[in-house]
């Protein structure tokens, strides 16, 4: 069983930056890949970026150059650093633990909000 907590979310102008943190519980940690998404109101969810277990990372087309994934496997940590954040970006952002070619695993946080507005 792998709990996670996310934190970092919150207002921000355009063109600011945020920086997601995602906290997991469980010494598994590091076998998993982890992934954040995000949903904002009225669309489904989405993949903003994936690592895997060995540190290899995918982004979506979206946010290419301007969000980076990263991890800390000895503080059980997942971050996704955003920069240049528009308005689009405004989400609900969750994280993701068992993330891989396969889509999302089965362990979800509670999610940060994300809201960029001049």
């Amino acid at each position: 069983q792998v709990q996670l907590v996310e934190s970092g979310g919150g207002l921000v102008q355009p063109g600011g930056s945020l920086r997601l943190s995602c906290a997991a519980s469980g010494s598994i940690f590091g076998i998993f890949g982890m992934g954040w998404y995000r949903q904002a109101p009225g669309k489904q969810r989405e993949l903003v970026a994936g690592i895997t277990s060995g540190g290899s990372t995918t982004h979506a087309d979206s946010v290419k150059g301007r969000f980076t994934i990263s991890r800390t496997n000895a503080k059980n940590m997942v971050y996704l650093q955003m920069n240049s954040l528009k308005p689009e970006d405004t989400a609900v952002y969750y994280c993701n633990a068992g993330w891989g070619t396969r889509g999302p695993g089965n362990f979800w946080g509670q999610g940060t909000q994300v809201t960029v507005s001049s």
